[in-house]
């Protein structure tokens, strides 16, 4: 019968909603401790996890450690439910209705803060997993982003299509202070569009905090924009940038070659039929025994 009531219960739980980072394991809870949870006994309890990325938590009978819920996972409120588990430290349980309908660990705070290994992190928690995975002695070094070069988390790639259809470059950088972004072809000085028509260029921001995303957009592109082209960016800090290559074929040049081709085949077809077609001679057979106006009887 407790079996039965295990299975009904784990085909009637929810499933969330995306991909959290961290699945849930609330049917071993179930099935290893049943309905209840009994006398606390020390002795019983695995070993405290080693590595945690929202550090360690008492379980939901508040006896054995176990790895807390991360920011995003999928968690328990307080007193309502023994399923997915409880939220690590500096987080709580919430519900967050533009997300997902179930509860979720949220950090407490939210305002972005630079780590002492000078990279900025999205929150304290975001900070306290890097620490638990492993970054040595980090910490806080200040409230708010670190003031950085740019850095491009996505470069441009290399492209090619043919002459008349359009094509788009895209980059994204982060940086704080705010970088601008521009883009360059190589062998010219300016930057682009200029009084190109054809080319345009867009930027905004994010999708990451502190982050712009720029795209290099040419239609109708000919043999002459063919080329090499850099995403540019630049804050107080420094710049950086990043490379990508456009090669451009020739739509009417490759036509006429396949019709070429595709002419050539029929005409060694035609001729190879017409040499079978002709040579009606079997294997084998000797025409040199009857001259011409012999013929046996």
């Amino acid at each position: 019968m407790s079996l039965v009531l295990t299975l009904t219960l784990l085909l009637s739980v929810p499933l969330a909603h995306g991909a959290p980072r961290f699945y849930h394991h609330g049917w071993l809870r179930l099935l290893k401790e049943g309905d209840s949870c009994g006398e606390c006994r020390l002795d019983m309890c695995p070993a405290a996890p080693s590595s945690c990325p929202a550090g360690v938590v008492l379980d939901e009978c508040g006896c054995c450690k176990e790895c807390g819920n991360v920011e995003g996972q999928i968690c328990d409120p307080d007193g309502k439910q023994r399923f997915y588990g409880r939220c690590g430290e500096g987080l709580e349980c919430g519900k967050d209705s533009s997300r997902t309908p179930e509860p979720q660990c949220m950090c407490l705070s939210g305002e972005t803060v630079c780590g002492s290994d000078g990279r900025t992190y999205e929150n304290e928690c975001r900070l306290r997993e890097a620490s638990y995975g492993g970054a040595a002695n980090l910490s806080v070094k200040q409230q708010g982003p670190c003031s950085t070069v740019p850095l491009i988390s996505r470069a441009p790639r290399d492209l090619q299509n043919y002459t008349g259809n359009d094509i788009v470059f895209g980059c994204e950088v982060s940086a704080y202070p705010m970088a601008h972004l521009g883009w360059r072809k190589k062998g010219k000085e300016t930057f682009l569009p200029g009084d190109d028509a054809h080319i345009s260029v867009q930027v905004r921001g994010g999708p990451q905090r502190y982050g712009i995303t720029g795209w290099l957009q040419i239609q109708g592109v000919t043999k002459s924009d063919e080329g090499v082209y850099t995403c540019y960016t630049r804050n107080a800090y420094g710049e950086a940038y990043a490379s990508a290559s456009l090669r451009v074929i020739d739509q009417d040049v490759t036509s006429s070659m396949m019709k070429v081709r595709v002419g050539s085949q029929t005409s060694n077809y035609l001729e190879e039929e017409e040499e079978e077609f002709y040579d009606d001679t079997e294997e084998g057979e000797d025409d040199g025994d009857y001259e011409s106006g012999e013929y046996p009887e």
